[in-house]
């Protein structure tokens, strides 16, 4: 077995990172997800063109955005918009390849929850809340999201739908009207889970090196199915390491 020179969430964050092709348009969540595009963007897609809730199109930071607002996004973008005109021209139109988001919950069918845990009404926790990810979820070409992996995070069924991912199975993100394709991919510490073209249940497709399967289905909530070709996620490079350490700010 061999010792490995990197952590959980770097090789987690570099998988997701790899997820973006150069010169895709890409909607830019905070945290988790802006930390892999911005990676993308320094190591193998340069022309990767971010966007940020904030109105900024084309942003090229130069360190990691504490948030939407950070000056930074505005400062090196190619142009600064108006948020409506993020949502109406540019996301509601159909016109961004990919949108990068971050959940708190997320079921089997990859709807996502940012809102509260436990009842609405008298949540246990209240999270952040929704922001543009639901608009992101539903009009973005196709929706990759980056999460830790645990039973607490990955439910059989979210205490509450911010952000529609395939509803309740075949069907339902037609039915509602939803442009995009949805989440493609989710991509967490332990391995890569994707739907089934069929069901359009979350099905693990890949494990991180030295994760088993069984370790992915422990961590589930629900009964995941495991695909019967299971790929094993290539080792970071030092250069994908050296990258996201650098933006990180670990040694």
């Amino acid at each position: 077995m061999t010792t490995a020179t990197w952590t959980s969430d770097e090789i987690m964050t570099v998988t997701a990172a790899r997820s973006l092709r150069d010169r895709m348009s890409c909607f830019v969540g905070i945290g988790l997800p802006s930390t892999a595009a911005n990676v993308a963007r320094r190591t193998h897609a340069p022309g990767l063109w971010m966007i940020y809730e904030s109105g900024t199109l084309g942003t090229v930071p130069d360190h990691l955005p504490l948030s939407i607002g950070d000056g930074i996004l505005a400062e090196t973008a190619d142009t600064v918009v108006s948020v409506p005109e993020v949502f109406n021209y540019w996301l509601q139109a159909g016109r961004i390849d990919v949108g990068f988001l971050g959940a708190a919950q997320i079921d089997r069918y990859a709807n996502i929850n940012t809102t509260v845990i436990g009842d609405y009404a008298h949540p246990k926790v209240r999270l952040p809340g929704a922001g543009g990810a639901p608009e992101i979820a539903a009009s973005c070409r196709e929706v990759i999201v980056i999460m830790r992996h645990s039973r607490r995070a990955f439910v059989d069924r979210v205490d509450f739908v911010t952000s529609v991912g395939h509803g309740s199975g075949p069907g339902d993100r037609e039915r509602l009207g939803l442009r995009g394709a949805g989440p493609v991919r989710v991509i967490t510490d332990l391995g890569v889970l994707e739907p089934d073209p069929v069901t359009r249940e979350l099905v693990l497709t890949g494990v991180h090196p030295g994760v088993e399967a069984e370790a992915v289905r422990e961590a589930t909530g629900w009964d995941l199915a495991v695909a019967g070709e299971l790929a094993v996620t290539p080792e970071p490079t030092e250069e994908e390491l050296s990258v996201v350490r650098s933006l990180t700010g670990a040694s």
